[in-house]
């Protein structure tokens, strides 16, 4: 055993670094003994124990958690993207949320996370022709987690999503890579359109709570939405938006908002 943790430590260092943590947290607790064993120590990859983990919580009296964890182990197996996405995911909330200080915790609790990897499969599903199972997908999300994102939306690797709730992500979204958004976003449109009409939102962003991005505009690199704005008009890149209607209140004020998650427009309004 102790090679093979070994070899699993030298070609997956987060999912050996989550079952150091989780032998540590059943000593520390061992009332979680049975949440943290099932969850992940019986597993052999993050894979497997992210799957286990979205059947546990999506399942229902509509759909076994047998049916959701073979559709979920079909969507991490059909190629590297959802797997490698869920990585970038985990270390970026452990990077950006304080309230995090270990990789355990968005596996086990955190439902901005969980939501976030559910969509994963549903987008998955949706590129593979499977369109009514990609909706099921999203109406247990967001009956579970209380966050809707179509699954036709296309969200980059390294997303984090703070306390997630009533998050919606409309269907011709798109969300560039390292993106940070808090609770209540939504990116939506302002009409009836059938074609594009959503945002596009560029890498490094960050969104505050209760944003209001609306329409098919560009949101560029590394800005920032203040908490509370409803963005009607492009945002170039780098600067910092607030307001009803937004406007541009100053500059983004560092090279990455998304990652040092600042939010203080001091002297900027």
């Amino acid at each position: 055993m102790g090679d093979v943790r070994k070899k699993i430590a030298a070609v997956d260092p987060v999912w050996s670094r989550i079952r150091q943590e989780a032998e540590i947290a059943v000593r520390d607790e061992p009332l979680l003994g049975g949440l943290i064993h099932s969850t992940i120590l019986h597993h052999e990859s993050l894979e497997t124990a992210l799957s286990f983990r979205l059947s546990l919580k999506l399942a229902s009296a509509e759909m076994s958690e047998q049916i959701l964890r073979e559709i979920n182990d079909d969507a991490f197996a059909a190629g590297r993207d959802v797997a490698n996405a869920a990585r970038a995911d985990l270390v970026a909330v452990l990077d950006r949320d304080p309230a995090c200080q270990r990789l355990l915790q968005p596996l086990l609790y955190f439902k901005g996370f969980q939501a976030l990897q559910a969509y994963r499969v549903a987008h998955w599903l949706w590129r593979e022709g499977r369109k009514d199972l990609s909706y099921f997908y999203q109406m247990r999300t967001s009956e579970a987690f209380g966050v809707d994102i179509h699954p036709a939306a296309r969200l980059g690797r390294g997303i984090m999503i703070d306390h997630a709730h009533s998050i919606v992500i409309g269907e011709t979204a798109v969300v560039g890579d390292n993106v940070s958004m808090l609770h209540s976003v939504t990116l939506g449109g302002t009409g009836k359109q059938e074609e594009e009409r959503h945002p596009k939102i560029g890498s490094g962003v960050m969104i505050g709570a209760g944003a209001k991005v609306l329409g098919n505009i560009r949101v560029g690199d590394c800005s920032r939405i203040a908490a509370g704005s409803v963005v009607l008009t492009e945002v170039p890149a780098r600067k910092t938006v607030a307001g009803v209607p937004a406007r541009i209140v100053g500059e983004a004020g560092c090279s990455q908002p998304s990652q040092s998650m600042d939010q203080i427009l001091s002297g900027q309004i």
